[in-house]
């Protein structure tokens, strides 16, 4: 039977899932799902500092905190790109790494603390459900409205700013104060859900919802809802499983459910998938055989 925490648990874990299929369908099409990754470990250290300087495992205040240093890390990241000759891939490696050591090491003196054991900060490694308030629902709910709503009011501009990022700005828009209301979006969605899938998961939980429905649909606004429900789904069931059953991290088991997700959609989708491809290219080469093609199905075979 359902308790109250559960559906509390339920609810938060719905939330963070559906919006990082909605935010994290952005990332993917615009190629920065890896700086999602960077900004979760450079978050770490901000949730240290914030326990350190709070006292209590208050998850407003550690949001803030993981946001500052999770800002910082992606701000280095650009500037390495800037002002060195060092690869966006390169940058976001020295990021991801030195400030992931550093929140562990802030992590180790937190525990060392006499109220360090009640800290809980471990949770934000690997994700943990259990201990969600219900005004950590009502902080989640508010997050996912806002980036819902900037979706909603600016879906035309997103969508070229996206698809023809060059075209945007040779027609004047504003595509450097997109790009980082984007990356705002992507930051507090990172941060929200850190102490659900935890630093290590958070960037499959923006990559494997935008990809599982990639495979189903070429439409932005239909993948944009896939990717929610996809989120929602492997959210919800690996909360589920992570709280019926000891020993059982959040973040692990919900990526497990995402991937599973993934496979079946990469098997079985009616046009990308592996098994609808295989079907296809097997009918083509049987018409090609027989002289049966048309002049219009070859030179759409050739684009594909």
């Amino acid at each position: 039977m359902m308790t109250y925490n559960d559906w509390i648990v339920l609810g938060g874990t719905s939330l963070i899932g559906a919006n990082a299929g909605l935010i994290g369908t952005f990332a993917v099409l615009r190629r920065r799902a890896l700086t999602g990754d960077a900004l979760a470990h450079a978050a770490l250290p901000g949730v240290c500092l914030a326990f350190l300087l709070v006292g209590a495992r208050s998850l407003p205040f550690l949001l803030l905190g993981a946001l500052a240093t999770g800002v910082l890390g992606i701000t280095i990241i650009a500037a390495v790109q800037h002002w060195t000759r060092i690869k966006a891939d390169a940058a976001i490696g020295i990021v991801l790494s030195v400030f992931f050591g550093a929140g562990m090491v802030l992590s180790r003196l937190v525990q060392d603390r006499v109220s360090g054991g009640t800290a809980g900060l471990d949770s934000y490694i690997l994700g943990k459900t259990a201990g969600m308030l219900r005004e950590d629902l009502y902080l989640i709910g508010s997050i996912f409205v806002l980036c819902l709503c900037a979706v909603g009011l600016l879906y035309k501009e997103f969508k070229l700013h996206t698809f023809d990022h060059g075209f945007a700005q040779a027609q004047g828009w504003p595509v450097f104060r997109l790009d980082l209301l984007l990356m705002t979006l992507l930051a507090l969605t990172v941060v929200v859900g850190l102490s659900t899938v935890g630093v290590v998961m958070i960037a499959a939980l923006l990559i494997i919802p935008a990809a599982t429905a990639r495979f189903w649909t070429e439409r932005l606004g239909v993948m944009l809802l896939l990717a929610i429900a996809v989120g929602e789904i492997m959210a919800v069931v690996g909360a589920l499983i992570s709280t019926r059953y000891a020993y059982m991290p959040a973040g692990p088991v919900i990526v497990l459910v995402g991937t599973f997700l993934f496979g079946l959609s990469s098997l079985f989708a009616p046009r990308r998938g592996l098994v609808a491809r295989t079907l296809s290219e097997r009918a083509f080469r049987q018409r090609l055989r027989l002289g049966t093609l048309t002049l219009e199905e070859l030179e759409a075979e050739n684009n594909r």
